[in-house]
């Protein structure tokens, strides 16, 4: 299967790339999406940058073109080693946030958050850093794969922190080869993202300017207003309909 983005792959535009599930460990994350999503990740790789690793999961499909699923902890083996972080950043995601990792450990994975793909990485930033949302410095990032070297350019603010409780996404820009390209089908595709938040027009707002206008108009990628933020992944699995959140401990139906 060819690693480099085709036409109609969605490279052009703007589109949903990948939902992030924080695991503890990734032993509880593989776990986890066979219980769940009755499946199991493929392999993934280490991000020494910020000393995290991650599994895969294919969730292409009708609407979602080289989308997957990542579930990613904080690597035991992998070392600090990045002079940035050493300054004072911290792990994406917020990662590095003491209650997070506590409910995760106790309670299992979860959605956390979700990462938009863009043709112009710099651009799309800084439209955004026009609405008042810093989105973070575009860093560079590469890691090998069986199929060769993943190159991509992402926002990622030295404080490690995701932007309106994790509803806004981090940008990310691929090189010429993008992972979902060369995983398997996995039988799950994502049908849908809803996106609840208390400041749902703001929300709106900086989706749009960072270029994501198409799914919001057809629903694939929905905004609503709700006292409080929430995420909401309806994913089609061997096991049915089954939707994630990012506020509830398991998941439920659609």
């Amino acid at each position: 299967m060819s690693t480099a983005p085709s036409e109609g792959d969605g490279f052009d535009h703007a589109a949903v790339d990948h939902l992030v599930i924080l695991a503890d460990t990734l032993d509880q994350g593989v776990a986890w999406a066979e219980a769940t999503l009755g499946v199991t990740p493929g392999p993934g790789g280490e991000h020494p940058m910020f000393g995290t690793h991650n599994r895969l999961l294919a969730l292409s499909g009708p609407g979602f073109a080289c989308c997957y699923l990542e579930i990613i902890a904080i690597s035991p083996e992998a070392a600090r080693a990045d002079s940035s972080r050493a300054g004072g950043t911290k792990r994406w995601f917020d990662m590095d946030d003491a209650a997070l990792q506590a409910q995760v450990r106790q309670s299992g994975p979860r959605l956390i958050h979700w990462v938009a793909r863009v043709p112009g990485v710099a651009a799309a930033s800084a439209q955004l850093a026009a609405l008042g949302l810093d989105r973070g410095p575009v860093r560079a990032a590469t890691r090998m794969t069986p199929a060769g070297e993943l190159r991509w350019q992402i926002t990622v603010r030295d404080d490690g922190q995701r932007l309106l409780d994790g509803c806004l996404p981090t940008l990310i820009e691929w090189g010429a080869a993008h992972p979902a390209a060369t995983m398997p089908d996995s039988g799950v595709q994502l049908q849908q993202l809803a996106l609840a938040h208390p400041q749902a027009p703001a929300l709106e707002a900086a989706l749009r300017a960072a270029g994501l206008a198409a799914p919001l108009k057809d629903a694939r990628l929905r905004v609503d207003a709700a006292p409080v933020a929430e995420l909401r992944a309806t994913l089609r699995t061997p096991r049915g309909l089954v939707t994630l959140s990012s506020s509830s401990l398991s998941p439920s139906p659609p």
